[in-house]
């Protein structure tokens, strides 16, 4: 499954980067805004764009102008199989460069315990079936999370990543949902 995984990522890149358009990120943040339906206090965790992904910054920012606390992820290190930590931030905070180039809190901030994860992928399918870089980072974060209380899990994509079917291995974790710039997509099980 590895080879075929990894040949629809590369292909499935390329839609990503040829999906891209400046105006998607804030129709991504009027959808969301009014369809997530988070309350002031829930902890949503977010991602800084990297590459051609679809950039929540202007969701991010009305989330938080309407109360929800925000967190970012930070990686850890290539490897290693630590789940990715999330630390409280606001639209303001600093940033610095992690492991893999991403912007992500600087690590004193406080980590929290999210509601909510919104996670950039390269496609998704409507059973929601998520296909990533490969590391495996949110399916063991989502997994650890959810093994302790009930957690969101919500793909953030351009609506041109959806597939029909993508593979599945045992370790999987899949969404709850996908928020595209055309709309909040349900994922059935």
């Amino acid at each position: 499954m590895t080879d075929e995984k990894t040949a629809l990522r590369a292909a499935l890149e390329r839609r990503r980067a040829e999906a891209a358009r400046a105006d998607a990120a804030e129709a991504l943040a009027r959808i969301g805004l009014k369809g997530l339906g988070v309350a002031p206090g829930v902890v949503v965790a977010g991602y800084v764009a990297f590459r051609s992904e679809i950039d929540p910054a202007p969701l991010l920012a009305g989330l938080a102008a309407a109360g929800v606390r925000l967190a970012l992820p930070r990686t850890p290190p290539r490897g290693s199989p630590a789940p990715l930590t999330f630390h409280l931030w606001a639209p303001d905070s600093p940033l610095a460069r992690g492991a893999f180039g991403v912007l992500e809190p600087l690590a004193d901030a406080r980590i929290v315990t999210p509601d909510v994860v919104l996670a950039p992928l390269l496609g998704f399918d409507r059973q929601g079936r998520r296909l990533g870089y490969g590391q495996g980072h949110y399916d063991r974060t989502l997994a650890a999370l959810r093994a302790q209380r009930a957690t969101r899990f919500i793909g953030v994509a351009y609506a041109a990543q959806e597939v029909d079917a993508l593979p599945e291995e045992a370790h999987d974790v899949r969404l709850d949902a996908v928020l595209t710039e055309r709309g909040l997509v349900a994922c059935g099980r």
